[in-house]
């Protein structure tokens, strides 16, 4: 899919009824599935609380009619000792409840955040440059937590509430049932408010959500180093400080406005039950006059009707309360329904020990292919529709640029022309070194993006030693191919830890090994505390030449048998170039080599040169080949290559294969 389709599946798409449909409630009863035992364990609990709940008003009949009515000192003492044993009962019965249920709860919610970070994890480069950071981050967080209040509190709310009323019902039932009815008379003022205020509360909360979301995507762009460093240098801090404010008093005005209509539904609930007690009340009274039951029965009667009303407020409202809850989980389960593009096959094979044969097939790439494909898909089709109106209503242009806000900055490259790369066919023999040469934006990293798979080929295909990519296991073609990219990345971790993401067990031995290969075991010596020195934000720590010679050193660890660099050293300074160059000799040597090359020396090194254009491999051979056919090569060469030109004695060690 498309990098414009991936948004849709990140923002919610607010409408105002209510909807909880079967297939969302099993989806969330998944989950809760492996937790049954401790779920029925805490229906019981909250059975048996319930029923003690129904002993206290009875407690108050027999102390009026029985104990008071006939002075009977020694009923009195027993009622009295029954309501403080009562409460004591069922308070070890609620925290037994609050257990299974906290239980249950924390474990469905730690269930469902490994499940969406594993989604996460498996989703394809393409969606991690079509989406917010901060969003992913809101669903993993704010989405999350959501839910776990859904399964501890709405869910077990709605069991509790339905099983008092089942219970109260039964009793005062038994009661009288002429209380009963009047006490019922006034159901449907329940209604109004609870569905109509209830409604409002729910487009509240989901606008909560979706600010929140806001503000996460604003404090992680805008609260790393880099996005810091963009903020300084434009002077933006106000700006970014003005946009945060912002969106931090829209969500206080939400957080308000929930509550003042929380509070007013509450009111408006209030006063209905304030007037069916009244009526029960005036109706047992006339009762009393008659001689048809006792003061100690209406009395009785009055305490559950106090005990009824508020489980059936929540209960009619509570599909706007379950469908509030299930916001979290919609948002959620959005963000899992979006299929993984990159995933193995049923019967994918596993690289063992491969030569290093890399060969394109007739390979085409697009960009944009996905997004028509989808097009073909009336649900596709009208997300693709939500997505282009919220933009155009964002004030986004229509020639399928994203345009942001100043301040906000956004890693998706927009192609410029229907196909990325178009009928690209070579083949490169184990060992040896390919050079990439051509403008920019010819689709040179397109190629090298291809190799890892970090994406698919829309037609054509790619084999190593003969096998398509598509048919072996991703981990497999993971270890076998290492990448060194132009925009070198190192968690905010020690040095030891960045190295050992190659390579977990590896010993300190090969950790230096590789670290002195790289140029870089030196300097990692001198730091404050060696190997275990935390290297920052993104590596910030550390120079450019540093970050990219650690960079090295994680690939030469990792020992792929295909290396694939981009050799992006034109912006460091001459010592950091030569330390750099000098650590991609031993990292090349004797692999499969494809390289993005910046310099003439890698360039006259290299086995075959080919030179890309517009997406299509326009001209191959060696250097002096392509000089002489005095085409596009010739002509880069005389524009960026020639002037470049330095240093080039000892060429001869840098050839590998």
């Amino acid at each position: 899919m498309h990098g414009n389709g991936w948004w849709r599946f990140i923002s919610y798409d607010e409408k105002d009824k209510t909807n909880i449909s079967l297939a969302l409630l099993k989806r969330v009863a998944q989950f809760a599935r492996p937790y049954a035992r401790k779920l029925s364990l805490l229906l019981l609990a909250i059975f048996v609380s319930s029923l003690i709940g129904l002993i206290p008003p009875l407690i108050y009949r027999g102390i009026i009619d029985d104990a008071l009515g006939k002075n009977n000192l020694q009923l009195l003492v027993i009622f009295s000792v029954g309501l403080v044993a009562i409460p004591l009962v069922d308070g070890l019965i609620g925290m037994g409840q609050r257990y299974l249920s906290s239980r249950v709860g924390e474990s469905v919610i730690a269930d469902l955040r490994k499940t969406l970070y594993e989604h996460m994890q498996n989703m394809s480069l393409r969606f991690f440059t079509n989406v917010k950071t901060g969003e992913l981050i809101s669903r993993l967080d704010n989405d999350v937590i959501g839910a776990q209040r859904a399964v501890t509190s709405t869910f077990i709310s709605i069991i509790t509430n339905a099983v008092n009323v089942v219970l109260i019902l039964g009793i005062m039932l038994a009661l009288d049932w002429r209380l009963t009815a009047l006490a019922l008379i006034i159901l449907p003022l329940f209604l109004f408010p609870a569905r109509r205020i209830g409604l409002t509360l729910r487009k509240l909360v989901k606008q909560q959500y979706e600010l929140n979301a806001e503000l996460d995507s604003q404090l992680s762009e805008t609260l790393n180093v880099s996005g810091a460093l963009l903020t300084k240098l434009f002077g933006r801090q106000k700006f970014e400080t003005k946009k945060f404010g912002a969106s931090s008093e829209k969500l206080a005005d939400i957080g308000v406005q929930q509550a003042v209509v929380g509070r007013g539904l509450f009111l408006m609930l209030g006063l209905v039950a304030a007037m069916g007690t009244a009526i029960v009340y005036f109706g047992g009274g006339v009762l009393v006059f008659q001689g048809a039951f006792t003061i100690g029965t209406i009395i009785a009667f009055a305490a559950y009707l106090a005990q009824l009303y508020g489980p059936i407020s929540s209960l009619i409202n509570s599909r706007v309360d379950l469908a509030t809850s299930l916001v979290s989980f919609e948002r959620v389960f959005e963000t899992l329904n979006i299929p993984v593009e990159i995933q193995d096959t049923p019967n994918a094979f596993e690289l063992r020990d491969i030569q290093g044969n890399l060969k394109f097939e007739n390979v085409s790439f697009s960009y944009v292919a996905e997004d028509e494909k989808e097009s073909q898909n009336p649900y596709i089709k009208e997300l693709m529709d939500d997505i282009h109106s919220h933009r155009r209503a964002q004030g986004n242009g229509a020639n399928g640029h994203t345009h942001t806000d100043d301040g906000e900055h956004s890693a998706r490259v927009v192609p410029t022309r229907r196909w990325a790369l178009q009928n690209v066919s070579f083949e490169i023999r184990a060992g040896q070194l390919v050079a990439l040469v051509g403008p920019s934006g010819a689709g040179k990293t397109t190629i090298t993006y291809l190799i890892p798979r970090l994406y698919d080929p829309t037609e054509g295909r790619i084999l190593i030693d003969g096998h398509d990519l598509r048919d072996v296991t991703l981990e497999s073609l993971a270890a076998n191919v290492g990448m060194v990219t132009q925009e070198t990345y190192l968690f905010h971790d020690t040095v030891r830890a960045n190295l050992l993401y190659a390579k977990q067990n590896a010993t300190q031995e090969e950790m230096e090994a590789a670290a002195r290969a790289a140029n870089i075991h030196n300097f990692i010596a001198k730091l404050p505390k060696g190997y275990d020195t935390v290297v920052g934000e993104r590596g910030y720590r550390l120079s450019g030449g540093e970050k990219q010679r650690v960079a090295i050193a994680r690939v030469i660890l990792k020992n792929p048998r295909i290396l694939v660099l981009d050799e992006a050293t034109s912006s460091l300074d001459s010592e950091s170039e030569a330390l750099i160059q000098d650590a991609l000799k031993p990292l090349m040597h004797n692999r499969t080599s494809v390289v993005i090359a910046h310099r003439l020396s890698t360039i006259l090194a290299a086995d075959v040169i080919l030179v890309v254009d517009n997406g299509q491999i326009v001209e191959r051979g060696t250097h002096t080949e392509l000089l002489a056919q005095a085409g596009l090569y010739a002509r880069l060469y005389r524009t960026q290559f020639r002037d470049r030109a330095q240093d080039l004695t000892g060429l001869e060690n840098i050839r590998v294969g």
